[in-house]
């Protein structure tokens, strides 16, 4: 497998294979590449629970249809926390919400933190993306329904395109109190689409009894470009890292889960910080 070194922290990152550099391992390392058409199947060990998680790749078919670096790091995290909440990273987010948490993840991609989640927090879960990814989302979501459903979780499938405020109305029906995502942050063109389904979903919420939206993203910084999306964010939420990852061999930063949560308003129905 190839290793990618010397990434500079500018734009001109452009010239690197994108879809390479977006794909780097916890390793440092590239994933495999498959034959066209050709699937892999990946497991993750819930080592808290000694359970497996089975996920299925499709390489050829783009990068919703892969593992990401970020995703690994989320469910870690997870599984960790199942083992001693006392001392992770997620203790105070998850503190707050509900015995039965109902979680949201957008651009689920292969669907393995929503899974993960479902399992590890036994929650009601609903993993989303774009219509087309919806085939492979259900299938890993088919092969892990045993292990959810013996660890009192659920795990529902639905398309949401980000920006449509009709989708994000039927997917919040079942009530939200954690949204998650991992790797969304990549493409400056999709950063307004999924800003406009953040602030739709804080608006919502604040109109259905005044709760504060939560959103935990882990991300792996990539392009300079990416503080656009996060300067807009704290305009509509405070914004914390609550974990990072130390960088790996060939990669300037590693992965940082940051906690979004969506301001206050005043009197006047002004936003303030906290």
């Amino acid at each position: 497998m190839e290793t990618l070194f010397s990434l500079r922290d500018d734009d001109e990152e452009n010239g690197v294979d994108e879809a390479k550099m977006l794909l780097i391992g916890d390793n440092g390392e590239t994933f495999s590449p498959l034959r066209d058409g050709a699937s892999e199947l990946q497991h993750y060990n819930i080592s808290s629970l000694q359970s497996t998680v089975v996920i299925r790749q499709l390489t050829s078919q783009g990068l919703s249809f892969q593992l990401w670096p970020a995703a690994s790091t989320l469910v870690s995290l997870l599984d960790n926390h199942r083992r001693d909440p006392t001392t992770s990273p997620l203790a105070s987010t998850l503190s707050s919400t509900s015995p039965t948490m109902n979680i949201l993840e957008l651009g689920s991609g292969t669907g393995v933190v929503g899974i993960a989640a479902a399992i590890t927090l036994s929650a009601n879960v609903t993993v989303t993306d774009l219509p087309h990814v919806l085939e492979n989302l259900r299938f890993n979501a088919d092969a892990n329904a045993e292990t959810v459903a013996r660890f009192g979780g659920e795990v529902h499938v639905a398309p949401l395109r980000w920006g449509e405020d009709g989708d994000v109305e039927v997917v919040m029906g079942r009530g939200v109190d954690l949204v998650v995502a991992s790797d969304v942050v990549y493409h400056d063109h999709l950063y307004e689409p999924l800003l406009k389904t953040l602030r739709f979903m804080v608006t919502r919420m604040r109109l259905d009894g005044g709760k504060r939206l939560v959103f935990v993203m882990a991300h792996l910084r990539r392009w300079k470009k990416e503080s656009v999306f996060f300067k807009k964010a704290r305009k509509v939420f405070d914004v914390d890292v609550i974990y990072s990852d130390e960088p790996k061999e060939g990669a300037r930063s590693g992965v940082m889960v940051y906690r979004f949560v969506a301001k206050q308003l005043n009197q006047n129905g002004r936003i303030v910080s906290c």
